[in-house]
């Protein structure tokens, strides 16, 4: 069975409740230019790969790889990310469009260099409409084994030049907007003392971990990671609680920093956070979600903008533009972004989530 044959099932016993989408996109918004399904019977590869918009440029996004409970939620989640790619590299004024691949985990055993060279000739057969990079579940290494069979391809580390992994980007983009939060939402001076619950300590979550303990933020952490909570204990005296009780925790800020669509109508009745910012994609599980937030006094700073200093690095990788200093000046500069959006909120009176989108839609055209 495939992704295909799923939604054609569900439509043909006239039900819709498992259609998170449609073969062309997502509900009320534009369809995705192109959506390419990608399989190899020799390396066992899976993928979804997914152009939403190259009205800026080429598409630009990572590969995920992922156990999905289903075909149908990867083809949904390739949807939501490559969407949303489009956003972050929209309010980051990067040249380029959204995209984003997902590749499915296979079951048992398989051979990772083999199939990442599939994946990469499935790149290289889109002829720059999409270039990739690291996400969750993909490595420097898988980036690296790629370059031999497609040149649309970033996240290389490079001997002497500025490259390779991008997730201490990510981390301080998100570390930068968290700060500007609590000067304009919490109406504190610094990070010091200030509570903050991160959910997830993998490569971003652990870098946001080291900013926020280096300016005195009170950390409370959960991982499936037993490892990696310990050391976060060990290290940046942290708190440790369970993945199940970390968005109710009693803190300042929470920082989602694992899978999407933790924010939701389980979630948010618990919250007791007074500002959400984190490195994780498609936080909000419905638009609508966004609003109860913000029914709940809650402060929201959308995924795609705070979490663009990845994207950010990829790309001036991949055009061989700037060095170290000057990357993390351009990550930086989110922080003016975070500012920007409070301040278009209060004019506008809308929320955080949806003046973001409107904001980000009204750049989706080719950069002067």
């Amino acid at each position: 069975m495939n992704a295909l044959t799923d939604i054609a099932r569900a439509l043909a016993a006239g039900s819709s409740d498992s259609l998170p989408s449609s073969l062309f996109g997502l509900p009320d918004q534009a369809p995705h230019e192109r959506v390419l399904l990608a399989a190899d019977p020799v390396t066992g590869l899976k993928a979804i790969l997914a152009v939403h918009s190259t009205a800026r440029g080429p598409a630009f996004g990572g590969c995920r790889f992922w156990s999905y409970d289903n075909e149908l939620a990867a083809l949904n989640d390739a949807l939501r990310l490559s969407q949303g790619m489009s956003l972050k590299n929209a309010l980051a004024n990067l040249p380029f469009g959204g995209g984003k691949a997902v590749i499915l985990k296979p079951q048992g055993d398989f051979d990772r260099a083999a199939l990442f060279a599939a994946f990469g000739r499935a790149v290289q057969s889109l002829q720059g409409a999409y270039i990739t990079a690291e996400d969750v579940g993909t490595t420097t290494a898988d980036m690296t084994g790629m370059m031999a069979h497609t040149s649309y391809v970033s996240g290389i580390p490079r001997d002497g030049a500025f490259g390779g992994d991008p997730s201490p980007k990510t981390a301080y983009g998100v570390f930068v907007s968290i700060d500007e939060g609590v000067k304009r939402v919490l109406g504190r001076d610094s990070l010091e003392g200030v509570r903050v619950a991160l959910q997830g300590l993998g490569a971003v979550g652990w870098h946001l971990a080291e900013y926020l303990h280096r300016a005195g933020a009170k950390l409370v952490v959960a991982d499936v990671n037993a490892e990696k909570v310990a050391r976060a204990q060990a290290e940046l005296g942290a708190t440790a609680v369970s993945v199940t009780e970390i968005l109710a925790t009693d803190v300042d800020v929470v920082a989602p920093c694992a899978l999407g669509a933790t924010l939701n109508a389980q979630s948010i009745p618990a919250l007791k956070a007074r500002l959400i910012a984190g490195a994780a994609n498609n936080q909000l599980a419905t638009a609508a979600d966004g609003d109860a937030l913000q029914a709940r006094g809650i402060t929201y700073l959308p995924d795609y903008l705070v979490n663009a200093g990845g994207i950010i690095s990829v790309a001036r990788e991949y055009r061989n533009e700037g060095e170290e200093s000057a990357v993390m000046a351009e990550v930086g500069q989110i922080r003016g972004r975070v500012a920007e959006l409070l301040d278009r909120v209060k004019t506008s009176g809308q929320t955080p989530a949806r003046e973001a989108d409107a904001w980000a839609r009204s750049l989706l055209v080719k950069p002067a």
